[in-house]
């Protein structure tokens, strides 16, 4: 993975180097980077994943939400792209059941009587770190009630993931569920690397030791610089932090460092406003907003040099003299021009940006960066003077939600 910014970021290096001589090192010996050093933690995701997993499984239900799916369905999405529905002869699948919309549940319950005729063909991870969200714990029962009208002995169907000692916790083991801990230390925005994440990405036949590989892989240089332009631009009023991907398959990794940004460092009325942009889909909707409007922008452009497939067009063109340079190009070839195009518009426009570049999209590629994200998170949180790892303002909806339900 390479971090580029000398002469896009438009911060004197003399600035940069005072805001770096800021952050203490000693900061990334958190219990939180140290997870994918943990050999005892993956082996026992695939012990797990051996007790669980059959030849007969055809998907994975993830019942979470928030951080506790979020990691795990960037991965799965950056790997096998939101399009992974037309690939029928891959199995098992990943499905998030994130939200209790009824029309989505609605849906999912006719998917469920098609597809599911036996219970080993689907397993359910229910992963919840407090062990009380509410739409978890609902959509939860759902899936019990159903499995339980449908199968017999379902519980051997269900894994739950939480905080040892939780209500969750107690109660899956006194009904006699499995069960994975989420460490207390690790809020569930960080827990990609823990079973949260882990074990799901696990259980449909991910390599997780080569994801933790390139977390490893990480040095702390790339999050302490990126995380000291990041606030240098913040000091001086550009408030949004915009993750550009030049990958449709990565718009959930984009949402999953939205809120790693957003709930680590929105406190006491401070913190950046993140933001996710597609490339290059989303430059024919916020393009104009981009290089035309406020001035209140910092972007990270974020694309892989190698991509697992790609297809060309044909040299002889139907729709010929529409536009230049087509025949025979491949598509790779125009995401790239298009991406240096939105480049060079921002050096022309002296909008400062800096470059992520990964590999490719392997699993290695990933973890490196998931990594490397979860350390600036950190760094930022520091330079703003905020503790990057409490949520105590997430509470107030939920509060209210229980006491709404509890009125009704």
């Amino acid at each position: 993975m390479r971090f580029i910014f000398h002469s896009s970021a438009l911060v004197a290096r003399s600035a940069l180097a005072n805001i770096v001589k800021r952050l203490d090192p000693s900061m990334m010996e958190q219990g939180i980077t140290k997870l994918p050093f943990d050999r005892g933690l993956i082996n026992r995701v695939l012990k797990m994943k051996a007790a669980k997993v059959n030849k007969k499984l055809k998907y994975v239900i993830v019942i979470g939400i928030g951080g506790s799916n979020l990691g795990a369905k960037a991965v799965y999405d950056a790997v096998y792209g939101s399009f992974d529905g037309l690939a029928e002869e891959r199995y098992p699948k990943m499905l998030f059941l994130d939200t209790t919309d009824p029309e989505f549940l609605f849906a999912f319950s006719k998917f469920f009587k098609r597809e599911i005729r036996h219970a080993d063909q689907i397993l359910i991870n229910v992963i919840s770190k407090s062990g009380t969200t509410t739409e978890s714990v609902a959509n939860a029962e759902w899936v019990m009630g159903w499995m339980k009208r449908r199968f017999k002995n379902v519980k051997d169907r269900f894994v739950i993931t939480t905080d040892e000692g939780s209500k969750l916790w107690k109660l899956a083991e006194a009904q006699g569920l499995s069960r994975l801990s989420i460490p207390k230390m690790v809020g569930g925005r960080y827990s990609v690397f823990t079973a949260a994440g882990l074990f799901p990405l696990a259980a449909i036949g991910l390599d997780i030791r080569e994801l933790c590989r390139g977390a490893r892989e990480v040095t702390q240089r790339d999050a302490s610089v990126s995380a000291s332009i990041a606030f240098h631009h913040l000091e001086h009023g550009r408030t949004i932090y915009d993750h550009f991907f030049f990958h449709p398959e990565l718009e959930t990794l984009g949402k999953w460092v939205r809120q790693l940004v957003a709930e680590s460092l929105g406190k006491h009325g401070k913190g950046l406003t993140p933001t996710v942009t597609i490339g290059s889909t989303d430059l024919h909707s916020v393009g104009q907003l981009l290089y035309g409007g406020p001035r209140d922008k910092f972007t990270t452009f974020v694309w892989a040099k190698k991509s697992a497939h790609d297809v060309k067009l044909p040299r002889a063109l139907f729709f010929r003299g529409l536009v230049e340079g087509l025949p025979g190009q491949s598509a790779q070839k125009i995401m790239q021009a298009i991406l240096h195009g939105a480049k060079k518009a921002c050096r022309n426009e002296s909008l400062p940006f800096s470059e992520t570049i990964l590999p490719d999209l392997s699993l290695r590629s990933l973890g490196g960066f998931l990594q490397c994200k979860m350390m600036e998170t950190m760094f930022l949180g520091k330079l703003i003077k905020v503790n990057a790892f409490d949520q105590p303002a997430v509470e107030l909806y939920k509060k209210e939600t229980r006491r709404i339900l509890q009125r009704e």
